[in-house]
């Protein structure tokens, strides 16, 4: 995998995400080879992760793998591997698998769970970036609602049917008002001697408001819709620490808990080798307009792990997938442009809107200047969710799972398929 085979220009795509499958399709007729790294052999919806942890869907169901898309691409190859380090200084890459020589190489790596520093917080939280940590985060919350069933201690029942969710954004809200159903609709029919008061759900946000890139009016409509839930809501507050028992807010409250999910923060997943200059906050790598790391001719990076600063986005663009689909599909044409010696065009970003679940009929909805909220906004986040998953099994899985879900108040995707120790952060499908 070190040499070279072809003529054409070499194009290393390192993530198999949004931005890295939107490149890679995108440059199918282009006079370039292309190849992607990624240390797992399938893609991840992320957006649908928090049902997979409620037990709302299976995992295989926002999953596919990354060589059925690219089936009838000739230009394509896919390497799964972990990158270790990049040389710029050569043009190559340092795997698992070897060493890897690039023309042309694309950062998008996206980000993982920010724990902010705190070691603490990181060893006893549970984040829920991937499908193995929604898997781990299920496992968690049916093995404590188990607990509770059998414990004598009065305060480590209520720890186990206590859940705290730390992040106000998307997937907080979203976490939230799934734990808020599970609570309504299926404690006490999967857990007779459970009640339904005795299960607390908390969402603690640092902003004085939920999903604050929303409209106010989204915002508040949220934050409604929780409250109605009876999700109890801290804002204007930070997690001072958590020791796996004990939450301490920085405003005096404690809360003991065995469940606290962490959804606070994410950071860039960025590979060795690049120079301290080319990070800025959040860990992401700065690019110039056109995704251009800068001080290299030959390295991009796009979606959650690149960092666009101009005056118009001073913070760089939001860390969502319509980001990372755009910059990919533009980068596209700028490598297109660039091996054909033509001038590049800056990359814009077009705001879509954006969409937010909290329950069943319950959503809200920013598309430019329409707002909703209500039924509408929650059939149109379903459909615009569908449409985004990859492969026609994926969308009909999906599709039948929430019409079952939705007229049975019921799920069958509940299962503990791996034991998890909050302690050791193990997982044993045998242990018990």
């Amino acid at each position: 995998m070190d040499k070279k085979k072809s003529a054409k220009p070499r194009v290393v795509i390192v993530g198999g995400g949004f931005g890295g499958l939107e490149l890679a399709k995108n440059l199918k007729n282009a006079p370039v080879d292309v190849l992607l790294l990624d240390k797992h052999n399938y893609h991840t919806f992320q957006p649908l992760l928090y049902q997979v942890a409620a037990g709302s869907i299976a995992a295989d169901s926002i999953g596919f793998p990354i060589r059925r898309i690219f089936t009838k691409q000739d230009n394509f190859r896919f390497a799964l591997t972990e990158v270790q380090e990049i040389h710029p200084e050569s043009n190559t890459l340092t795997t698992d698998v070897g060493t890897v020589y690039y023309d042309y190489l694309v950062l998008a790596t996206g980000s993982n769970t920010n724990f902010f520093g705190n070691k603490e917080i990181e060893h006893f939280a549970m984040p829920m970036k991937n499908i193995p940590e929604a898997l781990n985060l299920r496992s968690l919350i049916l093995q404590n609602l188990e607990m509770s069933l059998i414990t004598k201690d009065p305060e480590e029942k209520a720890a186990l049917m206590t859940f705290v969710v730390v992040g106000g954004g998307p997937t907080g809200v979203e976490l939230s008002g799934a734990l808020a159903e599970m609570r309504q609709l299926i404690l006490m029919k999967d857990y007779h001697g459970l009640r339904k008061h005795s299960m607390k759900v908390y969402l603690v946000e640092g902003k004085a408001e939920l999903l604050a890139a929303f409209s106010p009016a989204a915002s508040a409509k949220a934050k409604k819709f929780l409250k109605d839930m009876d999700v109890t809501i801290f804002n204007n507050v930070h997690v001072e620490s958590y020791d796996g028992a004990l939450l301490k807010i920085d405003d005096g409250t404690t809360i003991l808990t065995r469940n606290v999910l962490w959804a606070a923060g994410v950071k860039g997943e960025v590979p060795a080798g690049l120079p301290e200059q080319s990070i800025v906050r959040g860990n992401r790598i700065q690019v110039d307009e056109i995704n251009k790391v800068n001080g290299y001719a030959n390295i991009f990076a796009i979606g959650d792990v690149s960092a666009m600063i101009t005056p118009e986005t001073p913070n760089g663009h939001p860390g969502v997938a319509p980001t990372a689909m755009q910059q990919g599909e533009w980068l596209s044409k700028n490598l297109v442009r660039i091996l054909k010696n033509e001038p590049t065009v800056p990359f814009k970003y077009k705001d879509k809107g954006s969409l937010a679940t909290i329950g069943r009929n319950k959503a809200v909805a920013d598309l430019g200047r329409l707002h909703f909220q209500g039924f509408f906004a929650w059939l149109l986040w379903g459909f615009v969710h569908l449409m985004s998953l990859a492969g026609f099994t994926n969308k009909g899985t999906v599709f039948f799972s929430w019409a079952i879900n939705y007229f049975t108040k019921n799920s069958d995707n509940r299962l503990i398929v791996r034991y998890f120790n909050l302690e050791t952060r193990m997982t044993d499908p045998e242990s018990k």
